[in-house]
């Protein structure tokens, strides 16, 4: 299938970030990295005042705000509030299965993920924080360029690529698909990225009629990218046994998310995406701070 042209979702993603804000982030400890602008609260490398407190001779003369100090007859140093960077690395199903739509008008999955992707990157990259692609070829960067180089190296992903490695510093992870591969081998993947992604977030993309298998009467079912196909003289008589392994499917995504500390969540491409995108933020517990 053609893929949308990716400067076309590119100004989709600027839109929808420009919609949610910059970002700051509720950090674990365990994910502090490099400065950045995250706020911490509390006292540290950074840029914002925080508080003055009393001068020590460790401190160095020339950490003395004498502007401060001259107001009495004691000594004082200004603090700065604790700055750091966290690194977000998304990571959206390259495979032809996943480029999939319905009808005319719908957008295929993985466009629609890469979409979610590139906004949230852009709005967390205004705070400071790092993104960019799992398994990318380029480290992960804040500020403008975020957006491009998420949506970049995510179509440089070729389609038959393996599941990536483990980054080597810790991180947060954004994994989109459709998850319908076996459980067991999605256990695979993950439980080793998570030992380096304390906090994740699965995000299941599906089109509105896999969710609703509205067919009936003789139907071919083939799977995009793949040869091999199926016909059924009557769909609608395998309709309750499909939706019933749909959302046996669904809650053993959300058991496994669970299990490794992470979060799962699904978007239909009919579902208004500013939505999902709040959703996602929301996951990672991060409040929005108007523009």
């Amino acid at each position: 299938m053609a893929r949308a042209p990716l400067e076309q979702l590119k100004g989709e993603a600027v839109a929808l970030a420009n919609q949610l804000g910059s970002l700051s982030t509720q950090t674990r400890a365990a994910s502090a990295g490099q400065i950045g602008s995250a706020k911490r609260r509390r006292a540290g490398t950074g840029e914002d005042f925080w508080e003055y407190r009393r001068y020590k001779h460790e401190d160095g003369a020339q950490r003395i705000d004498w502007r401060r100090s001259a107001k009495g007859t004691r000594l004082y140093v200004r603090e700065t509030e604790l700055e750091t960077a966290r690194t977000y690395l998304f990571w959206v199903d390259p495979s032809e299965g996943f480029a999939f739509n319905s009808k005319d008008g719908l957008p295929e999955k993985a466009d629609r993920a890469l979409v979610l992707s590139m906004a949230l990157a852009g709005a967390l990259s205004r705070a400071g924080e790092r993104c960019g692609v799992l398994g990318g070829g380029r480290s992960a960067v804040s500020g403008a360029r975020a957006i491009s180089r998420v949506g970049e190296d995510m179509r440089e992903l070729p389609a038959d690529s393996v599941f990536p490695r483990p980054p080597r510093e810790h991180a947060s992870a954004i994994i989109c698909s459709d998850f319908y591969a076996p459980i067991e081998e999605w256990r695979a993947r993950l439980q080793p990225l998570a030992a380096k992604c304390r906090e994740g977030l699965l995000v299941q993309v599906c089109d509105p009629l896999e969710v609703a298998f509205p067919f009936e009467g003789r139907t071919r079912f083939a799977r995009p990218g793949e040869s091999q196909n199926r016909i059924v003289g009557k769909a609608e008589s395998i309709r309750e046994g499909y939706l019933k392994r749909f959302a046996e499917r669904r809650v053993a995504m959300t058991a496994l998310a669970a299990g490794l500390g992470w979060r799962f969540m699904s978007h239909e491409t009919t579902e208004e995406v500013r939505i999902a995108l709040n959703r996602m933020a929301h996951a990672f517990q991060i409040a929005g701070v108007a523009a």
